[in-house]
This record gives C-alpha cells, structure tokens and sequence, in this order.
C-alpha cells in the first residue's frame, strides 16, 4: 500500500488520507493548510488508536509523542495520555 492516498475509517465515516490528500489543519479555528500524511497524524495508526485520535494538524496544534510509534498528538490526546499514564511523567 503506498500512503499518497487511501481511504480510512474515522469515527464511523469514511475519509480520504494520505499525503497527496490537501486539507486545513482540523484545530479549531486554525486555518493551516496541510495534507492528511502520517506526519500530520495524531496518535500511530491512521482512524486512531490507544495514543491519539487519528486527526491530522499542524506543526503549531501537533505535540511530540511520548512513544516512538506515534508521530505525534494533539493537546487533548496528550492530556487524556498523560492522565492515564502519570508513571511516564
């Protein structure tokens, strides 16, 4: 499979993802124009997994990763994580 474009399950609906997939960054209110590549992805699976929501934003609203198999996470996925595991703090 090759990750220009593709389709997904997200929250029970079909998305087209991919890096040749152009979209805005999907914090509220921020108009930053991205794609829907794994650099742009919340948590380590494309639709989400146990470490992000599976969104995509931009370098400004995506945070680091506290695992090497997530590109990143968003404020509220980081949040949630971090509650979840205060050992890793």
């Amino acid at each position: 499979m090759g990750y220009a474009y593709y389709t997904i399950s997200r929250n029970g609906e079909e998305i087209e993802a991919g890096y040749a997939v152009e979209t805005v960054c999907e914090q509220n209110g921020c108009t930053e124009q991205i794609d829907r590549g794994l650099a742009h992805l919340c948590g380590a699976t494309p639709g989400g997994d146990e470490y992000g929501c599976g969104g995509y934003f931009c370098g400004q609203h995506l945070l680091g990763s506290p695992v090497p198999e997530a590109s990143g996470q968003c404020r509220p996925c980081s949040d949630r994580y971090e509650a979840e595991h205060p050992e890793n703090e």
